[in-house]
């Protein structure tokens, strides 16, 4: 048995993937070398790894999928071995073949199977020769397939023979839009995979997406570590798997991983893999594909086994055979993971890249998260709009599923559109619950899911929220080590009041006792007692009226807080003038009026802008000093500045009025 000693690895992939094998390489006193482009300098699997090598600038392309420029750095930094991680390289027969011409070892299988397997038609044939049940298909030019079309029942699915990840992929319901939809699928195909062959399947309606896991060594042992649910997903992603599936019976369960280890062992498979399942309405399983790689989703697998995945990937890589015989393996428990995308749900889950303000992950016991932050930092729009996956485990289902819908409660990306809120609430979704779902789910339900968001953020009790937000804002001095609380709440003692927006609602305050960590305030016509318990970067632990709270606070780039408490996210801002970077004056009279008063005593000591001039909401029109303090008065919204009635000098009180603004419809 000839064992080849890795010393030092090279992640050929970016991000959470990244974050995920250096953590193994640790464990394992393994050197990680890490690669990125000018985007990814500062991200976290940089700083994480042992060393980290430029890729430049450029495309992917000219970076993460530049063969010849990653093969260059292994070599140049010593590492004897790439793991590819997913996606990008992973599965490119090409990469794994120019490590082996190299001398470096592919975390992987050889480029052989790569190829074999990758190609969803020689993998199907494959699979009908090793005797396991496919659905009825069809491949071709796209004239040869619309000729054979009728031997086929609709609805079919039309795919990109080389694809994945759901790219090219369409269900055509009749006749008369197929040769349009193969003619858009073949084009599609050759600019994704630069192969452009399609093929058509039947569609099974309502099914279920199961796959199950793979380890092999390539010297004979290969086994199966059991199924993992994947039915739940949008645009053909998943977006929350589970393991043990709820789905099959004990006896399915064991015929579908004996399948998977027939078809790996008639290859010689070696390192993870996982083979594909569609189970119909029937509990009837059908081949779909072989994925020759770690998975996004083997997290599951990995809390209900035991095993790490990555770690018995390496053991293999270097010639160990395997080290798990198949009665070894065992599931315990449920485990359920969610991913986290930066993407808005209402939009069609549109991704929403831009930078986070507020990042946090929530800690509770049975609780898994690998994620590609570890801090604020900024989503880029280059890449898969993935954030992270939350993993949580319990003895049962149900307790699996309550732990991972209080993690996500408590789970804080502030700045940009998350689908955390939206998984929570499928969590909660009864035929979730039961297990009453296929993969047409996401599509059936996200509508009722939306209105379910809506509904919980209208019915939403505010005056908590809001109550942690002030005890934020008047201790904020104090946390910062000021100790003259007059130097926080400025002019407005005068009046001891002032109003406050929150989600579009003015609410009337009068704050009624302040103190260090302690807050009375009224709240329109409600009275709290507040008491601080902790705050750290972000995180508030509070009493409101004796009853304890948890909510997270950050601010945006217009100068409105954002508050999320019982996982719900409120925008909020004062109408008086404690916010000395971006201070609203307020308008007189009813809305769009234009006229901005002063709203404190004090003297103006600077202009920014002229009459006739075009300003933005948050423009600093005008700055006026009070207490020693400098407070700016900004735009209220787009608008032209009509008349300036005051001058650098001049005193002002809140019956002055200071300019007048013809707002502008944006």
């Amino acid at each position: 048995m000839t064992i080849r000693k890795i010393n030092k690895v090279l992640i050929a992939n970016r991000g959470e993937i990244a974050v995920r094998v250096i953590k193994t390489l640790q464990k394992m006193n393994i050197s990680s070398v890490a690669v990125f482009s000018s985007h990814d300098e500062h991200l976290w699997y940089t700083r994480l790894a042992d060393e980290a090598w430029p890729l430049g600038e450029g495309t992917l392309k000219e970076t993460y999928l530049n063969i010849d420029k990653i093969i260059s750095i292994a070599l140049s930094c010593g590492a004897e071995a790439i793991h590819p991680g997913y996606g990008f390289l992973s599965e490119n027969p090409d990469f794994a073949q120019a490590c082996e011409q190299n001398g470096l070892i592919f975390i992987g299988p050889d480029a052989n199977t790569i190829r074999l397997m990758g190609n969803k038609i020689a993998a199907r044939n494959i699979a009908v020769q090793n005797g396991l049940p496919v659905t009825k298909g069809l491949t071709g030019e796209v004239d040869e397939l619309l000729q054979q079309a009728d031997s086929l029942p609709f609805p079919v699915l039309v795919k990109a023979a080389a694809g994945g990840g759901g790219k090219g992929m369409r269900i055509v319901h009749d006749s008369a839009s197929l040769e349009a939809i193969l003619q858009s699928t073949s084009r599609e195909a050759e600019s994704y995979f630069g192969d452009g062959t399609v093929y058509i399947e039947q569609f099974i309606e309502e099914p279920r997406h199961i796959e199950v896991q793979v380890l092999g060594d390539g010297k004979g042992n290969l086994i199966h570590l059991y199924e993992r649910e994947c039915s739940i997903q949008r645009r053909y992603q998943k977006i929350i798997e589970e393991s043990p599936s709820p789905t099959l019976t004990p006896e399915l369960r064991e015929k579908m991983g004996a399948a998977a280890v027939k078809l790996c062992s008639a290859i010689g498979y070696r390192s993870a893999g996982t083979i594909e399942f569609l189970v119909d309405k029937n509990l009837n399983f059908y081949f779909l594909e072989m994925n020759t790689r770690i998975q996004v989703e083997h997290p599951v697998t990995e809390l209900v086994t035991g095993y790490d995945l990555v770690e018995e990937q390496l053991m293999i890589a270097q010639g160990y055979p395997l080290r798990i015989v198949q009665q070894e393996v065992r599931q315990n428990g449920h485990a359920i993971e969610c991913r986290i995308y930066a993407e808005d749900p209402a939009a069609g889950f549109l991704p929403s890249p831009g930078m986070i303000r507020l990042y946090a992950e929530p800690e509770q016991p049975f609780l898994r998260i690998d994620s590609s932050l570890n801090e604020a930092a900024e989503v880029m729009s280059f890449f898969d709009p993935m954030i992270s996956k939350l993993v949580a485990w319990g003895e049962t289902r149900n307790l699996a599923l309550q732990r991972a819908a209080k993690a996500l409660e408590m789970y804080a990306i502030h700045g940009i559109q998350t689908n955390i809120l939206y998984l929570q609430q499928l969590l909660n979704h009864p035929k979730f619950i039961d297990n009453k779902i296929s993969t047409g789910f996401c599509d059936q339900a996200t509508a009722e899911i939306l209105e379910s968001i809506e509904l919980k953020h209208s019915e939403a009790n505010l005056t908590p929220s809001i109550a942690a937000f002030l005890l934020h804002d008047f201790n904020k001095n104090f946390l910062e080590g000021v100790s003259n609380i007059w130097e926080e709440i400025g002019y407005w003692r005068h009046s001891m009041s002032f109003d406050l927006e929150a989600d579009g609602k003015i609410f009337a305050i009068e704050p009624t006792k302040i103190a260090e960590g302690k807050l009375n305030v009224t709240i329109s016509g409600k009275a709290c007692m507040l008491q601080m318990r902790s705050f750290s970067s972000g995180h508030l632990k509070f009493e409101f009226n004796s009853i304890p709270h948890t909510a997270f606070i950050s601010e945006d780039t217009e100068g409105y807080h954002i508050v999320q408490l019982n996982g719900l996210i409120h925008r909020m801002i004062r109408l008086d003038q404690l916010n000395n970077s971006l201070d609203h004056a307020h308008l007189s009279g009813g809305e769009g009026d234009g006229n901005l008063f002063s709203p404190m005593p004090g003297k103006v000591i600077q202009i920014n802008v002229k009459e006739g001039e075009s300003v933005n909401r948050g423009t600093i029109l005008i700055v006026v000093e009070a207490m020693k303090m400098e407070n700016n008065i900004v735009s209220p919204g787009k608008a032209i500045v009509e008349k300036i009635n005051v001058k650098v000098g001049d005193m002002v009180d809140n019956q002055t009025q200071l300019i007048h603004l013809n707002e502008i419809e944006d």
